[in-house]
This record gives structure tokens, sequence and C-alpha cells, in this order.
């Protein structure tokens, strides 16, 4: 069974950091992009961060979150991470993963798989 299961999100002060996990079964995530994305009440949802198939590696993040987030993986572990660091209030979304193909990273479309997501709230 394909999953995609994301855990890590939580109640944070501004300035606080948070590792969110991204946890694949079912299918061989090396081969995948892995994307991060997010959805803020009443938002549309965004594309965060995105990283290459292992092969490649490559780096993908959005203007708002570039210096602050660092997405990873660990392919021996099927894991996928997202370091964020400096959050701030308008961070404050549900947080999706997302495995796909190459495009997934320049056009944050062509999802394969979804995870069911991580409530991130940055609140004081």
């Amino acid at each position: 069974q394909v999953q995609l299961v994301e855990s890590g999100g939580g109640l944070v002060y501004p300035g606080g950091s948070l590792r969110l996990s991204c946890a694949a079964s079912g299918f061989t995530l090396d081969y995948y992009a892995v994307a991060w994305f997010r959805q803020a009440p009443g938002k549309e949802r965004e594309g965060v961060s995105c990283i290459k198939s292992s092969s490649d590696g490559t780096t993908y993040y959005t203007d708002s979150v570039k210096g602050r987030f660092t997405i990873s993986r660990d392919n021996a572990k099927k894991m996928v991470y997202l370091q964020m660091n400096s959050l701030k209030p308008e961070d404050t979304a549900v947080y999706y993963c997302a495995a796909g193909g190459p495009r997934l990273c320049t056009t944050y479309r062509g999802m394969d798989y979804w995870g069911k997501g991580t409530l991130v709230t940055v609140s004081s």
C-alpha cells in the first residue's frame, strides 16, 4: 500500500523551529521528487520546497522560506525532512508532502502521491 505520512507539526512560538518528517512506504522513494506544500486557512495551497530524486538531489524553495527552511532526504530510511527555522505566524498552515516526477520541483504539479498533512501553528 502506497503511503506518505507526515509528522512533526505542532505549536511553536515565533522565531522557533520545527522539523517535519515525511515517511514513504509502498513505493521506491529514490526515484521520486518530493515536495512540501502548505495550505493556510482561507488560502490556496502553495508549494514550499522540493527535492529532486536521489540521483539528482537539487533543492528548491519558494522565496518566502529561503534561508529559513531546509529540505533533505534519507533514502535508506525512506524519509524526507523539512527543517523550519525562524518561524513566523504567516507560516501557520497544514503542511503536506507529495511525491512525483521531475517536473514536480519546477511546477509543483504532477503529484503521484499525497500525505494527509500535519498542522503547524506559529503563535505567541
